[in-house]
């Protein structure tokens, strides 16, 4: 689960790892009312599932979205035991947690945090948004489909 507003390449290498470990995994865009959106909900699920095949990462992949109830709620519904959320650093690991142990204790559903390529570990979408809003080439950053989209809308 995550805002991927946008995706970037630091999200796709989780994606793709966990592709590998699971026999099918949902890509959840979730709506954070903390946030403000760069990208609509659906264009946020084009994107993701316009670089999943871009890469051709391999896996039963689900892309979709969830703005009703809690995300274990989600897990519940489609049968998932287990969230996978990429983490940067220290400060992902302790705001992570706390919502880790409560969706364990409501629904029984573990979290695996697993580490991006370090490659890709500095970037986030925020500072994508930002990088793109002032001109700057987000290329490196993001997939192509994302970099094309904010390049040309």
């Amino acid at each position: 689960p995550g805002s991927f507003d946008p995706v970037t390449l630091g999200h796709l290498d989780v994606i793709e790892r966990a592709a590998k470990i699971f026999d099918q995994i949902h890509v959840l865009v979730v709506h954070n009312p903390a946030k403000t959106a760069l990208l609509p909900v659906a264009q946020r699920v084009a994107l993701i599932e316009r670089a999943i095949v871009d890469t051709g990462c391999e896996g039963e992949i689900v892309v979709t979205s969830w703005s009703v109830g809690l995300l274990v709620d989600y897990c519940t519904e489609v049968g998932a035991s287990v969230i996978v959320k990429g983490i940067r650093s220290q400060v992902d690991v302790a705001y992570e947690t706390p919502m880790a142990i409560v969706n364990r204790n409501l629904a029984d559903v573990e979290t695996i945090f697993m580490l991006p390529d370090p490659a890709h570990a500095h970037v986030s979408s925020s500072l994508v948004r930002q990088v793109a809003s002032l001109g700057g080439d987000v290329a490196p950053y993001v997939p192509k489909a994302v970099a094309d989209f904010l390049q040309n809308g």
